[in-house]
């Protein structure tokens, strides 16, 4: 099922051609109207009708959030202020926010794709979509909202918080989709449990998780816990908010990029070269249709890689993969490259770990330590003593194996770990001060 079959449909020359087109037309749009692009344009001898193929693209320089921060807030828009209909940021925990606006048609354009997005992961317009993205200015609720109303499904907005109310929601309004992060799904499954609700028995049967990394592993404890099909989903504000790619119901394999707004490309993260299809690497994504702050070559910092290969469920747009991790989030513990996921991977495959972990990484004597705490079921904590160090023994082997790293696993009482209703924080690194 499509929502709009000729364009998720299209041939890959035809899709290609499309691309090139809006690409040249972005071009001289910011150009035009961006003081920052034409300087950055004049500063490396370069002019929009230079591009004459998708090939030349790589010539371009890239954007970096720091960029935007620095153009903080309207710098880099490029319609004046009287068309740009709404503004959102990001979180700015690092620095200034991100500031992004949409003119009415970006508006229109963010809700057919996230309505593509729903109705690649199988929702349908007889659908009750519980939405507990946070709305404001975070993109995740808005984005879902306006996505689901497209569609004509049934949505209700009740973003995040309030947790006990939202299970008593879903259960009494007969929801049938969930739209969270995926670590606040798992808290709602936790607490449903505790007032006496079984979550599998509602009539939930979608979930579309996004926001944060997530794990094979955990897509499965999320499916055996809420008895659903969890589908992962990928947006970023600076580009347009959810519903950039998501993954199709048919195949899982992948999320279908919207390439008839948006060009992927995948960098390695220290030379800004592309790598070969199927390698991973850093996402960079220009937009091609975006009036109120279209981006070019952004560099997302998140890793994955790219797959043009045919899909089963018949669309043609290419393919990332789950998302890995961040190249700014990455953990460099003695010369070792971790990302967080990789260890969650290693942690749901041990019975009796529940989803809920923290990494510790501290420096003493200059010389990088992590330590792993992660939650333990209660029937496993009020085990003998000696049964706990066998599995943290078994758990740091693991880690070392698959990893090469050495650490400490601290197994730790249910409940301990503080958990998010957004964005889960997996890791204090105490190296940064």
């Amino acid at each position: 099922m499509y929502f709009n079959e000729e364009i998720e449909t299209l041939p890959r020359l035809a899709l290609e051609a499309l691309q090139l087109k809006r690409l040249q037309g972005m071009l001289e749009r910011v150009f035009v109207n961006v003081p920052f692009y034409r300087e950055t344009f004049l500063k490396h001898g370069i002019k929009p009708g230079d591009v004459k193929s998708l090939d030349d693209l790589h010539r371009l320089p890239f954007t970096l959030k720091q960029d935007m921060r620095d153009s903080y807030p309207y710098g880099l828009f490029a319609a004046p202020m009287e068309d740009i209909v709404r503004i959102h940021a990001s979180s700015g925990t690092t620095g200034k926010p991100t500031v992004v606006g949409y003119t009415r048609q970006d508006i229109n354009i963010w809700s057919e794709l996230m309505a593509r997005s729903f109705v690649a992961a199988g929702v349908h317009k007889g659908d009750v979509i519980h939405n507990a993205y946070g709305y404001g200015l975070f993109t995740g609720g808005l984005g879902a909202h306006y996505g689901a109303e497209n569609l004509g499904a049934s949505v209700i907005p009740m973003s995040g918080g309030n947790t006990k109310r939202q299970i008593l929601i879903m259960k009494d309004f007969g929801s049938t989709v969930l739209t969270c992060t995926p670590s606040y799904s798992l808290y709602l499954a936790e607490a449903a449990l505790e007032e006496g609700v079984d979550i599998t028995s509602l009539n939930l049967r979608v979930g579309i998780f996004g926001a944060e990394p997530w794990s094979e592993s955990m897509r499965q404890e999320i499916q055996e816990k809420l008895n659903i099909s969890a589908i992962d989903i990928y947006g970023l504000s600076e580009i347009m908010g959810p519903g950039v790619a998501i993954e199709c119901q048919e195949a899982k394999c992948g999320l279908h990029i919207w390439e008839d707004h948006f060009i992927p490309e995948i960098i390695d993260p220290e030379t800004g070269e592309r790598v070969p299809d199927g390698e991973l690497g850093e996402l960079v994504i220009t937009t091609i249709t975006k009036e109120g702050i279209p981006l070019l070559r952004y560099r997302t910092r998140d890793i994955t890689s790219i797959s043009y290969e045919p899909c089963s469920c018949g669309r043609t747009h290419a393919r990332i993969a789950r998302m890995s991790g961040r190249s700014d989030d990455m953990l460099i513990i003695r010369g070792v490259n971790v990302f967080p996921s990789q260890i969650e991977s290693i942690l749901m495959q041990v019975e009796g770990v529940e989803p809920y972990y923290l990494l510790i990484v501290d420096r003493k004597d200059n010389l990088d330590s992590l330590e792993v705490q992660v939650e333990v079921d209660e029937r496993l904590f009020s085990d003998e003593v000696k049964h706990l160090q066998s599995l943290a023994f078994t758990i740091e082997k693991q880690i070392k194996d698959l990893l090469g790293i050495t650490c400490k696993v601290r197994l730790v009482e249910p409940k301990t770990i503080m958990r998010s209703e957004g964005k889960a924080k997996r890791v204090i690194d105490n190296r940064v001060r």
